[in-house]
């Protein structure tokens, strides 16, 4: 292999979603940078170890993720600006340090932008599967409250022709959060998003943001974080707009 693996095959494989050649290509490259294998090593025990945490200590098939590659590289790019910071440090005073899923000091991280990441990784890109996919009314609820005690309810979006078709897990700083998508006969996708706040992301107020194409409508309540996450254009920011509504 002459050049480096993409981080999308890097992350596949990560994964278990890389089969054949370029699998191999990819242990090549690995056996040839023993840093970088270690980093994808660590990547893939984290990734077993939050597994068992969630699912009760069982182990699940190792093609799922409960740490997205999307994740894993947004966590990547932060430690390369952690080192950049406490080196401009140095040079100038009032430069807050990067963590978790946060940025502190004078810039703070845009709110529920991992809600945002979990609708491109599943309801663009589909690069991660559901790991539940409802048989009958009623299971998605089922699910989640299994998850998240006193959550709010999920929202009924029936009347505007959009079901809900799966829900994933996923790992934040803070502890488990999921996403329910839905979709209407068209294939336009609307999504759920439920997270803890932890120490240091707090509850939101109620807002809107618009970033790369796509809308997050989030709120708080009974302990949690929320939005709604769909495109920016058309009826979908409508529907989600309103579902927020009836949600506060």
């Amino acid at each position: 292999m002459t050049t480096s693996p993409s981080e999308h095959d890097i992350h596949a494989y990560v994964d278990g979603r890389l089969d054949g050649e370029r699998r191999e290509a990819v242990e090549r490259y690995l056996a040839r940078h023993p840093e970088r294998a270690a980093e994808v090593r660590a990547w893939q025990h984290d990734a077993q170890r939050l597994r068992a945490a969630l699912a009760g200590a069982q182990t699940l098939p190792d093609n799922h993720t409960l740490q997205p590659a999307a994740i894993r590289r947004q966590r990547r790019q932060r430690r390369v600006q952690r080192l950049s910071l406490a080196a401009a440090a140095v040079l100038c005073l009032g430069i807050g340090g990067v963590g978790g899923w946060r940025m502190r000091g004078a810039t703070t991280a845009a709110p529920m932008a991992d809600a945002m990441e979990a609708y491109r990784l599943v309801a663009l890109d589909r690069a991660a599967r559901p790991d539940v996919v409802p048989q009958r009314a009623g299971d998605m609820q089922a699910w989640l409250d299994a998850h998240f005690e006193h959550a709010a309810r999920l929202p009924d979006l029936s009347g505007a022709g959009f079901h809900a078709v799966g829900g994933r897990l996923f790992a934040t700083d803070q502890g488990a959060a999921a996403m329910v998508l839905y979709e209407d006969a068209a294939g336009h996708a609307i999504s759920f998003y439920v997270r803890p706040p932890g120490p240091r992301n707090h509850l939101l107020p109620t807002g809107r943001r618009v970033d790369g194409g796509l809308v997050a409508q989030y709120w708080s309540g009974q302990g949690y974080n929320y939005a709604m996450v769909s495109r920016d254009d058309g009826v979908d920011a409508q529907v989600a707009a309103e579902a927020r509504r009836q949600s506060i």
